[in-house]
């Protein structure tokens, strides 16, 4: 008998989340991450963070309620005292930890697709039966087929991503409010890219009982950190709290976020940014006649062009690094996902692109 035969069969039979190696000289523009490290204006705000780790207790366990963050992440981005915080390892930790909550024998998970694949992974990981519902071709939501599979399946657990991923496209708010509104069980409501979107709902954690917001340090610039938050109904909060790792986070981790909260002015600014140059990488792309742009409300455009395998090899062949949706769902037929980044980026990916296309 080998050692292998001991390990779970589901588990044998899944596949690994790829993380792509960065080559070196590369542009990487796959993954949503920001172009600009945010501490690399002022010299004396780099010195200032530096020191701060300096200062950091890393000989000394991490107690991620006594760090302060929560505080600052409720002043940087107005959580209501009503809400209860968790912090999470990224935002990964927590789906997966809200999963676990929820993992009842025979409950069910249900998620609209194409979406953030770990949500369906995480169903198969702890035994959730899993609901997918497609969207509509434009990636809308298509909430009549939404709402009737909350009432087929009566789900444990929703997520809705919002804007969602890897489309980008945000969906109306009030439709967001029905699915919360229909459903009996926890409905979390993952704004991964909040801060590129216009609407939130951090303003109703803990108001709604059955309401999960779930945020991210990652896409503002702090992805090397894994900082990821939750806020809700303290009764919620309280039994998640049961089963985090109680040394979850490290201390140079939170120091830095806690740091970075309290300079967010420059983190916005580098926000602002991105967001202009979407909205000009959503005109410029849609100006060419033979692809078609998806709007977004995220650090990401997706886009249908000719063939997404020939642009993600030609993209790779001039160093730039994309993500090929292309294969993963029948609604990304063709489909290719380019992260926003520096304006200089961005013009190389839209040289090549004006190349093939124009």
């Amino acid at each position: 008998m080998s050692t292998l035969d001991f390990i779970r069969d589901d588990v044998k039979a899944m596949t690994a989340y790829h993380v792509a190696d960065r080559p070196e000289g590369f542009i990487k523009l796959d993954a949503m991450e920001s172009p600009y490290h945010p501490f690399a204006g002022p010299p004396e705000l780099l010195n200032e963070w530096t020191a701060l780790l300096a200062q950091a207790d890393v000989h000394l366990y991490p107690n991620p309620a006594a760090s302060g963050l929560q505080e600052a992440l409720r002043e940087a981005f107005a959580i209501p005292e009503a809400a209860s915080v968790a912090l999470g390892n990224g935002s990964d930790e927590l789906i997966q930890f809200i999963t676990l909550l929820l993992a009842k024998p025979g409950a069910t998970m249900l998620a609209v697709e194409p979406g953030f694949v770990m949500y369906k992974q995480n169903a198969a990981l702890f035994g959730m039966n899993y609901v997918g519902v497609p969207l509509n071709n434009d990636f809308t939501l298509d909430l009549a087929a939404v709402l009737a599979a909350i009432e087929a399946h009566n789900p444990a657990l929703t997520f809705i991503a919002y804007p969602n991923n890897p489309t980008g496209v945000h969906f109306t708010r009030e439709e967001v409010e029905a699915v919360i509104r229909a459903a009996k069980g926890i409905v979390v409501v993952d704004e991964a890219y909040g801060a590129f979107s216009g609407d939130s709902f951090l303003p109703q954690a803990g108001s709604m009982d059955n309401l999960v917001v779930m945020r991210t340090v990652s896409k503002i610039g702090f992805a090397g950190i894994r900082i990821g938050y939750a806020a809700g109904s303290a009764n919620i909060m309280n039994e998640l709290a049961k089963i985090l790792p109680p040394y979850n986070m490290n201390q140079l981790s939170l120091a830095t976020a806690k740091f970075a909260m309290q300079h967010f002015e420059i983190i916005n600014d580098n926000v602002l940014k991105l967001k202009a140059e979407r909205e000009r990488m959503f005109a410029e792309l849609s100006a060419i006649g033979r692809l078609k742009a998806f709007p977004s409300e995220a650090n990401f455009i997706t886009v249908r062009v000719p063939d997404a395998v020939g642009l993600f090899n030609t993209l790779k062949q001039n160093n730039i690094l994309i993500k090929k949706l292309h294969g993963n769902h029948p609604l990304l037929d063709q489909c290719v996902r380019l992260t926003i980044g520096s304006p200089e980026q961005n013009d190389a990916v839209l040289n090549i692109i004006r190349k093939l296309y124009a």
